[in-house]
């Protein structure tokens, strides 16, 4: 969806962000749901997942499932 149709949005990012705006920004939704878009485009798509799928994204990069993408 096109992030600027999610008006009100609260958008933030990781303080681990580089300095060239490297990163993604993550925003709830009154509909319980979160946005993901990329902070360079902040007008351009984003992606909106369930609770349930950020928690289980999120459970599996703390506990390194995707460290192999970085390799």
């Amino acid at each position: 969806m096109p992030a600027d149709l999610l008006d009100g949005a609260q958008w933030r990012k990781s303080s681990r962000s580089g300095a060239l705006g490297n990163c993604v920004e993550v925003a709830p939704l009154a509909t319980g749901e979160v946005a993901v878009r990329n902070s360079r485009f902040p007008g351009g798509p984003a992606l909106v997942y369930t609770r349930a799928e950020m928690a289980a994204f999120l459970a599996g990069a703390k506990d390194g499932e995707f460290d192999d993408v970085l390799s």
